[in-house]
């Protein structure tokens, strides 16, 4: 599958501006997403957006809300978050550079992959790419996606760029009441070495694939084992375009027989289980 670029705008350095689009650089298509089925009717389990008192309510009729204390909330329309007019919807300008190594790691975010819009923004994405590699910087800068403005820092990864987005500042908490019972007692010499030398014996260059996500694989055999299996229990939830007050009676229906069946186990062995 093609990917998909998730912003669309202008890579800004001083008077240069250079079209581009951002991609994610991760992804998540290889893990396993399960529903929620409702075992005795075997139907998909749906949220609405409700109002106790009001019931279910229409999307267009929900605004958002600011805590302002005592069960108080000032009311914004989206509209108004829309109007907000910042540099930074469509343009994402490098306004500082820093070495590759000065940001702390625990900034770091989300990575996603910069690559020019056309043929005619390539030469100028090349010299700004080139130009941060010679120089052994990256390059700061804000821009809004999805009703937010992140802080980027663009660097050179292989033929193209790489933004990683960072915590800002306040975002961070502080580590100091965490650590502050740790005593800054000398630790044990001979144990030291010890240490050392399997760190020692353990050290090489980095290679992620030497990694496996041990659960995801052991999740895939299961799914393929209960698919093979005949026994498997399987339902068929149908179309979701059935009318609603179906859907109540079906649910209501099925919701009934869940009780029944529930009174009808012995309180004991094969009875309710405890909630964990």
């Amino acid at each position: 599958m093609a990917s998909r670029a998730i912003w669309k705008g202008q890579l800004r350095l001083s008077l240069v501006s250079i079209p581009v689009e951002i991609h994610s650089a991760t992804r998540s298509a290889s893990r396993i997403s399960f529903r929620q089925i409702h075992e005795p009717s075997g139907k998909r389990v749906k949220y609405e957006k409700t109002v106790p008192g009001i019931g279910p309510v229409d999307k267009d009729d929900i605004v958002k809300g600011y805590d302002t204390g005592d069960d108080q909330y000032m009311l914004i329309d989206p509209a108004e978050l829309d109007a907000i007019k910042l540099e930074t919807k469509k343009t994402f300008e490098l306004v500082q550079f820093v070495d590759a190594c000065e940001i702390p790691p625990l900034y770091f975010d989300k990575p996603y992959y910069v690559v020019p819009t056309d043929d005619l923004a390539q030469d100028a994405y090349r010299v700004v790419r080139d130009a941060l590699r010679a120089a052994g910087r990256v390059g700061l800068g804000q821009f809004t996606m999805r009703g937010k403005e992140y802080l980027g820092a663009v660097k050179p990864c292989g033929d193209g760029l790489l933004l990683e987005t960072l915590h800002y500042a306040d975002e961070l908490r502080d580590a100091d009441p965490l650590f502050s019972d740790i005593t800054d007692d000398k630790v044990d010499t001979d144990l030291l070495d010890v240490a050392t030398t399997l760190i020692d014996r353990k050290s090489g260059p980095f290679d992620a694939t030497a990694f496996k996500d041990h659960y995801a694989d052991a999740l895939h055999d299961l799914i393929a084992a209960k698919r093979k299996n005949k026994k498997t229990k399987r339902v068929t939830t149908g179309s979701d375009d059935a009318p609603a007050g179906e859907n109540v009676v079906d649910l209501m229906a099925a919701l009934k027989e869940s009780v029944k069946k529930t009174k009808a186990k012995p309180a004991g062995r094969g009875g309710r289980k405890k909630a964990s």
